[in-house]
């Protein structure tokens, strides 16, 4: 716990803009929307159908069916990409074995076998950036191993995604490292984020973000609508465990909607808008879909940040279902309900986030603010010493808006004020800025500055 700055600050400039200003755009970014191809996502989901079912408790043996023959497919289609960048991507297994009794879905000892392909930082090799789809599906029965659950859009559109960024993104290098994951046991208890997030957790890993995609490739609803340019962006509003003194804060100087999971959904909405203005990305207020849950919960458990990223409107007679027509309607997860064109656009989404995350410079680690009957809103924060730092931009928005909605380029300092904004009004973050205008994650204050 950081103890409270007892500091009577004196005075200091209003900083103005410097000399050097960041770029307005990456022009990079255009280059990696271009590059991902809806024929390439479409040769691999459906390579994924063909395996038949990818169920957990299915085949593990066979060539050709199961889900032991999807993840050696996975594994070799990433050792691929990576052969074609010169050894740039590390392809391994990561797996963890679940007990029987641990999980009503899991009646006998089971290994839950992720695919890992990581593209390992070249400044800060232990701080990641992620992005996850399931290998995993299953029909109506969970623990119905054997029935054909050919899990087109849950979730061979995700894993497919998860592929085309690594195609992609491998081209490039990038200071922080990026993880491509394919994570097993989705569907009976989340269990192959469950054991990745503890690992991570347990060796220290700096995680920036997760960017989970589940189900990315559906455009017609249930309810009817026909959308091939929205998405949702789920998030929760803040870590599910905070001490009494974070508590305090969030109750009674804000914070209660911006948790590192929120700003990391704001972040997603705000590159996406910038640099795909035709999709329209959705922030929802929400850890997951009512009573549902997703690959992302295990990491936000473990205190990381973490989003699920999928369609708008799904079609529920297409999700854990035995494959059927009942009364004139056809049910089954089946590949004929993918939009291979509308999963490329949210793997763009994807790759262009990761991009930018890993090209910002790291956040600044803490930040804090000070104002009270001021008419202006002082903040300060701690020195960030990544050598792709520019400086820094304040953002501020009302207290009742989704995203950010003002900023101020400020340079590289560590203390600013902004005159005659007056802090009862707006919320605040600090951002870290690069020389090609990437941005970190918005870092909320967490403490207080005494009133002077």
């Amino acid at each position: 716990m950081r103890i409270l700055y007892l500091l009577i600050l004196l005075p200091f400039a209003n900083y103005q803009i410097t000399a050097q200003s960041p770029q307005a755009d990456d022009l990079r970014l255009y280059d990696i929307i271009e590059s991902v191809s809806a024929d390439r996502i479409q040769q691999d989901i459906e390579t994924l159908v063909s395996f038949g079912t990818r169920h957990t408790l299915s085949d593990t043996v066979s060539q050709t069916r199961g889900i032991g023959a999807a993840r050696r497919w996975i594994k070799s289609e990433f050792e691929s990409i990576s052969e074609q960048c010169t050894g740039c991507l590390e392809v391994m297994y990561h797996k963890g074995e679940v007990k029987a009794g641990e999980s009503r879905r899991i009646p006998e000892d089971t290994w839950i076998v992720n695919v890992l392909a990581i593209k390992r930082g070249s400044i800060h090799p232990n701080t990641y950036v992620i992005m996850s789809g399931d290998i995993d599906s299953r029909v109506s029965d969970p623990l119905d191993g054997s029935s054909d659950s050919p899990g087109a859009n849950d979730n061979a559109s995700g894993m497919a995604g998860v592929i085309e960024a690594a195609r992609v993104l491998s081209k490039y290098d990038f200071p922080v490292s990026i993880i491509f994951a394919g994570l097993s046991g989705e569907e009976q208890g989340l269990f192959g984020g469950k054991f990745l997030a503890a690992d991570a957790k347990a060796q220290d890993w700096d995680i920036l973000g997760v960017l989970n995609n589940d189900m990315i490739g559906n455009i017609k609803g249930i309810d009817g609508v026909i959308d091939n340019r929205s998405f949702r962006i789920f998030s929760e509003s803040g870590p599910s465990k905070v001490d009494e003194q974070q508590q305090i804060w969030n109750r009674f100087y804000g914070g209660e909607v911006d948790g590192p999971s929120r700003q990391l959904a704001r972040y997603v909405h705000r590159i996406t808008s910038k640099y795909m203005p035709e999709m329209k990305p959705m922030l929802v207020y929400r850890l997951d879909r009512f009573g549902r849950g997703g690959h992302h919960r295990p990491f936000n458990d473990q205190g990381f940040a973490g989003i699920r990223i999928m369609e708008t409107h799904e079609n529920y007679n297409m999700q854990h279902q035995d494959i059927r027509v009942e009364n004139g309607i056809a049910y089954g997860d089946v590949i004929e309900g993918v939009d291979f064109d509308y999963a490329a656009k949210l793997t763009a989404v994807n790759a262009i986030n990761l991009a930018s995350l890993a090209w910002a410079p790291k956040p600044t680690p803490f930040v804090m603010i000070g104002g009270a009957v001021q008419p202006s809103t002082r903040l300060k924060w701690d020195a960030s010493d990544d050598p792709n730092l520019l400086g820094y931009k304040v953002y501020w928005r009302d207290t009742t808006a989704p995203q950010w909605q003002y900023s101020k380029w400020v340079g590289n300092v560590t203390e600013a004020t902004l005159d005659n904004v007056v802090i009862d009004n707006f919320l605040f973050g600090v951002v870290s800025v690069s020389k090609e205008g990437n941005e970190s994650v918005v870092v909320y204050p967490r403490t207080l500055i005494p009133r002077r």
